[in-house]
């Protein structure tokens, strides 16, 4: 129980921001070769489908390596995987910045998703062994999901940064010293912690886990991003057979690879459900966002990202706003309203007009840091403390796999919701007279759309991009209302499922493990 667990000291804390400091970087890293792409194609001209595996292959082999990742954690030492996670994360940076050929940044980036899911679930568990106290916990976890958010905001503004005053090289680089910073400091601040019953090592599991979460996450992204929908669904099939498969065998090892029993749980289930669509309706409209500020506003990209830097701190904030509320407000109420909150963001984008300014986005976005900030913080607590602190890694693995998972899910579903109104309404909408040919390449994207208008003369260039922002536009607005429909569900579906969720104790004790 809270009131007989004891208290984290201060050397605790400061090993807290020692953990903090891969999460931070990894959200940044996540950003930063998105705005480097322009200058790595020119530099060493790769394909377009060696540029989408230089995209892809980070989330496909950090997803499917969660779950090994934090089995071999809690057998060998959570600590000690994840310091072998900062050395390889070193070393992919090294052989990205050093790449002289797409193949190489491409296995580069490989290497750089085999470390970061090394590192991601080893925080978590860390976090959740060292903070046996539920309150200091949920402040540990605010100041985790702080440091994704203000990541996330901070990377294009690093990213750009120093790609604009060195070279896309040099993103690779910055990653060294915080690694080398992590080496140093954890063995001195962070404590090991390891199962000390993690049964025998299942190779069967770790196969069926590794090919199905990468197959599965491959059908998804292919469905959304190529124009071969055979080819998507039966991976996205065969990764779905593979990891059904793995499910029936965890239910029948004595000791399980990952203890899918959690999910018996309701609070478990509740808040692992909750942050995969919170996360699968905020990530594919966020996306969409920028491209709104860039293309339809006309700002930089660091301009963009400093318009979003309020909602990060708002966000952050939030965090910390309801480790507080939640020792006088039930944990469901406040799970629900910040959901809700986040839906009420997503619904002003429903006013959206071309000249709308950035000032009214920031509002927008800032509703939704607050909301996601509340809701997401008590969610990762409520899953940590649904596990033991012995089997921390596996309910670590799960929270980031539903995160990777929403994540997914909702760049390739949303994206693709988005892509089709505006299509729809760029066909309606085209001048007459324009090629058919630039109208199916204005199709794509809003980008070529732009291009093509800037190339064409005249008038019908001028008309060409009103129809291109309008619809584009008008595509977002309805995105985020389905969003904001998504939301609503998910608030209600939270309040439900995390009703009588105490905010003291710890809920391990109601899982039948």
């Amino acid at each position: 129980m809270n009131d007989t667990a004891p208290r984290a000291t201060a050397r605790t804390w400061v090993g807290l921001a020692v953990l903090v400091l891969p999460m931070l970087l990894i959200a940044i890293d996540g950003m930063v070769l998105i705005f480097a792409l322009a200058d790595i194609t020119a530099d060493l001209e790769p394909s377009g489908v060696q540029q989408l595996w230089m995209l892809d292959i980070y989330a496909l082999m950090l997803a499917g390596l969660l779950i090994t990742m934090s089995s071999l954690g809690d057998r060998f030492g959570r600590r000690k995987v994840l310091l072998i996670g900062a050395v390889f994360f070193a070393i992919a940076s090294v052989m990205g910045a050093l790449s002289t050929e797409p193949w190489m940044l491409i296995a580069a980036r490989a290497l750089l998703g085999v470390a970061g899911a090394a590192i991601m679930p080893g925080t978590l568990s860390l976090i959740r062994n060292m903070f046996l106290d539920r309150n200091q916990r949920r402040t540990a976890m605010a100041v985790w999901s702080a440091s994704g958010a203000l990541g996330a905001a901070a990377g294009p503004i690093v990213g750009g940064g120093i790609i604009e005053m060195f070279s896309w090289h040099a993103a690779f680089l910055m990653n060294i010293p915080v690694m080398v910073l992590l080496l140093v400091l954890a063995p001195f601040l962070v404590p090991e912690s390891k199962n000390p019953d993690p049964g025998r090592i299942d190779l069967p599991s770790i196969v069926l886990s590794l090919a199905g979460m990468i197959s599965f996450v491959y059908g998804v992204k292919t469905f959304a991003e190529s124009e071969e929908p055979g080819v998507a669904f039966l991976t996205f099939l065969a990764g779905l057979v593979l990891l059904v498969l793995f499910v029936i065998r965890q239910l029948r090892m004595p000791v399980p690879m990952i203890n899918v029993r959690l999910f018996r749980v309701r609070a478990f289930t509740g808040a692992v459900v909750t942050d995969l669509l919170s996360v699968f309706s905020l990530v594919g409209a966020m996306f969409a966002l920028t491209q709104f500020l860039q293309l339809v506003a006309g700002l930089s990209v660091i301009q963009s990202a400093l318009w979003m830097l309020p909602q990060a701190a708002v966000s952050a904030t939030a965090g910390f706003i309801a480790a507080a509320l939640v020792k006088r407000i039930p944990t469901s109420l406040i799970v629900s309203v910040g959901v809700l909150i986040t839906a009420g963001g997503f619904v002003t984008l429903l006013t959206l007009t071309p000249d709308t300014q950035p000032w009214q986005i920031a509002i927008a976005l800032c509703l939704v840091g607050l909301g996601a900030g509340v809701g997401m913080t008590l969610t990762n607590d409520l899953i940590m403390s649904s596990a033991r602190p012995e089997q921390s890694g596996q309910a670590a693995a799960i929270s980031e796999t539903a995160y990777e998972l929403g994540t997914v899910f909702g760049t390739a579903i949303l994206g693709s919701v988005l892509l089709g109104f505006y299509r729809t309404g760029l066909a309606d909408a085209a001048p007459a007279g324009l090629p058919r040919s630039v109208l199916e390449a204005a199709k794509e994207t809003l980008a070529a759309a732009l291009l093509y208008a800037q190339e064409l003369p005249g008038e019908i260039g001028v008309a060409l991009a009103t129809a291109a922002t309008d619809s584009f536009t008008t595509a977002l607005a309805s995105t985020g209302g389905i969003a904001a429909l998504i939301l609503l569900a998910v608030s209600i579906f939270a309040g439900i499922m995390l009703r009588g969720v105490s905010a003291q104790a710890d809920l391990a004790n109601a899982n039948d493990q």
